[in-house]
């Protein structure tokens, strides 16, 4: 695997470049060598979209959040006023796979049946190309939890309430999302605020349920 230097910094890639490794490549033409002969960790990014229907060739993206792990940054965008009179949600999904390649690693809640999908069919939709298999790992939160807890959903909410103590998402007004889809810039705030608590309560979720499994290499 070559390494992702789109992702990387200039010290990282000059480090690449000079090191070798068992098999005598430079460690930008082995990557998953440099990864593993120095236990460099993955770049690890919390992944939550938000939608207008919960079918890609009957809805568009709204926005979208990936926050750093243990860290604070948030890489985020929503749909502009502009975006829903042209274009409807090219630029930000656009914006979101080139925000998911700097990671190594995503995880998202029930992303293998939605977030992921939805992304990729409106990336095909506008002819974007979208990370190809083995390109970036990924982990579902929901998956973990079905298996690992007994609970009477399996919900993020639900599940934070449960093992975090507190649900600190906002409520789902249809009426934001519906209006939103005009550029109603007070909604697309509203789904943006609810988008970004997401991201949040997913780590929460994710950093107490870790401990108890074993993350495998599973392909987006």
């Amino acid at each position: 695997m070559l390494a992702p230097v789109s992702r990387l910094r200039k010290d990282e890639i000059i480090e690449l470049s000079k090191g070798r490794c068992k098999h005598g490549h430079s460690y930008l033409e082995h990557y998953n060598c440099w990864k593993l002969e120095k236990k460099n960790p993955e770049k690890i990014g919390f992944l939550d979209i938000e939608a207008s229907n919960l079918k890609a060739n009957f809805g568009i993206m709204l926005s979208y959040c990936i926050k750093e792990a243990d860290g604070s940054k948030i890489w985020f965008d929503t749909i502009t006023k502009k975006d829903a009179e042209t274009d409807l949600d090219k630029r930000i999904v656009k914006h979101c796979i080139e925000d998911m390649k700097r990671f190594d690693r995503v995880i998202g809640h029930y992303s293998t049946k939605y977030d992921i999908p939805f992304i990729r069919t409106r990336a095909l939709i506008h002819r974007l190309e979208f990370p190809e298999f083995g390109e970036l790992n990924h982990t579902d939160v929901y998956y973990m939890a079905k298996r690992l807890l007994c609970l009477h959903s399996n919900r993020q909410n639900v599940i934070a309430e449960a093992i975090q103590g507190e649900d600190i998402k906002t409520s789902i007004a249809p009426i934001y999302w519906i209006k939103a889809l005009q550029g109603d810039q007070k909604s697309i705030d509203y789904i943006l605020d609810h988008n970004k608590k997401d991201v949040l309560q997913l780590e929460g979720n994710y950093n107490i349920l870790e401990k108890y499994t074993k993350n495998l290499k599973k392909s987006i």
